[in-house]
């Protein structure tokens, strides 16, 4: 049986490389902010780059804030996408987010030998056993640009260190995120998303 991916139409500018690095994989997703054609998709992919604020608002003008929380199958936020599952984000003063990961998003401190936004491609540490994480090692390296993070927590399946430890990959039931960019992760971002579609939720 062919999946039926939806890709979630909230802005992000990423949304043309996520969907090529799913096509890459044999996947073919489907852009839309349509309600029934999100909730009738086997895998759903939130993808995001920018600001909270906006990005929230745009979920809410378009009723898509509601859609994404009546979700019932394997959903997966991507870099901007995964802050906005948690409770709230400190970025434009405070932004009430989506809370379907439990958790804030913080500002990252910059500090002697720590840039922000981090930039580039860093070390996945503390790897939890997780579907979504099948075949992806200790030490391995992703591609992150942020300036906002999750602190490490319950929800935490991998971390990453950038001045001190933040999420790189949270789960909270259904609802998985990805701080860094698998679609510009060469070969552990392709397992993710593959991870994502084959192995998630079976």
């Amino acid at each position: 049986m062919t999946l039926r991916v939806a890709l979630v139409d909230g802005g992000g500018t990423n949304i043309g490389s996520v969907s090529y690095a799913l096509e890459r994989l044999g996947a073919t997703s489907r852009l839309t902010a349509d309600r029934a054609e999100i909730l009738a998709a086997d895998r759903v992919v939130l993808p995001g780059v920018g600001a909270a604020a906006p990005g929230m608002e745009r979920l809410r003008a378009s009723g898509l804030s509601e859609v994404l929380r009546d979700v019932q199958v394997p959903l997966l936020g991507v870099c901007l996408g995964m802050q906005l599952l948690f409770d709230r984000s400190a970025e434009d003063g405070g932004v009430k987010a989506l809370g379907l990961v439990p958790g804030n998003v913080v500002a990252i401190p910059a500090g002697p030998g720590v840039r922000v936004p981090h930039m580039g491609w860093n070390t996945l540490t503390d790897l939890v056993d997780d579907p979504l994480l099948a075949g992806i090692e200790e030490g391995e390296r992703a591609y992150f640009v942020h300036s906002y993070a999750a602190p490490v927590g319950p929800a935490t399946l991998a971390s990453t260190t950038h001045g001190r430890a933040w999420s790189a990959v949270v789960r909270s039931g259904l609802h998985w995120g990805a701080q860094f960019h698998p679609e510009r992760s060469a070969s552990v971002g392709a397992r993710l998303l593959r991870n994502f579609l084959l192995e998630v939720g079976r």
